[in-house]
């Protein structure tokens, strides 16, 4: 079995890294001065790893993708681990409200699935970044700036740079899931490998982090839905 793999070189890093993502891609991180061969060299004493890891489901268990939901009356969301039902009536604000139920104004019919996915980035900015402030105090560590995007196959990351970016479908994830990818990618800033002692780091602030892992393999990929 070939390994095919993508290079992603930094200035700031000292060592190599490998990560198996989501969809089962392979991008390395390495250093400007670790010459091509090296490279090699360190993927081929990952090869019976990286074989385990490109075999097994990731992150979430492999099941048929749920179909794309319809912005409409009866239909349900997800928000922060609890479906809600959708219901199109003409709100007195012009936009999405939020109360046990999605409010979706009928004014903004055309646009309905655009509008609730803007009501979702909105409140994961309002909710994520607060937390990682308040984790990374906790933590003691310090980043340069943090960031919700739209990253399909990654719940969060942590550049070399010291910044941390955050899916926004995050944001339809129970908080104890949401407070354990916080943490993951915080603890990065302390230990930048999943070393014994990065996942005892994790532990020691997320006690249920088994939970939350289990829940985000179980529900991944419906949370990468859009909607």
């Amino acid at each position: 079995m070939d390994l095919t793999y993508d290079v992603i070189r930094s200035a700031k890093r000292k060592k190599l890294t490998i990560t198996v993502e989501r969809d089962r891609s392979v991008v390395i991180h390495a250093p400007v001065s670790m010459t091509d061969e090296a490279v090699r060299e360190a993927v081929e004493s990952k090869r019976q790893w990286l074989y385990s890891k490109l075999q097994h489901p990731q992150k979430y268990k492999n099941k048929p993708a749920p179909p794309g939901k319809e912005v409409v009356n009866g239909e349900s969301a997800l928000y922060l681990g609890t479906e809600y039902k959708i219901e199109i009536i003409e709100t007195q604000s012009g936009t999405i409200e939020f109360d046990q139920r999605f409010l979706v104004p009928r004014a903004r019919e055309s646009r309905r699935r655009e509008v609730l996915r803007d009501w979702y980035i909105d409140r994961a900015q309002g909710i994520i970044i607060p937390r990682v402030v308040q984790c990374a105090h906790e933590l003691g560590v310090t980043f340069t700036t943090v960031r919700v995007v739209d990253n399909r196959y990654r719940w969060g990351s942590c550049t070399v740079n010291d910044n941390i970016n955050f899916n926004w479908r995050l944001v339809k994830a129970p908080m104890p899931v949401i407070d354990y990818v916080i943490v993951h990618e915080l603890a990065h800033l302390i230990e930048s490998n999943h070393t014994p002692r990065f996942w005892s780091i994790i532990r020691a602030k997320i006690p249920n982090m088994a939970r939350a892992k289990a829940w985000l393999k179980d529900n991944g990929q419906t949370l990468e839905e859009d909607l």
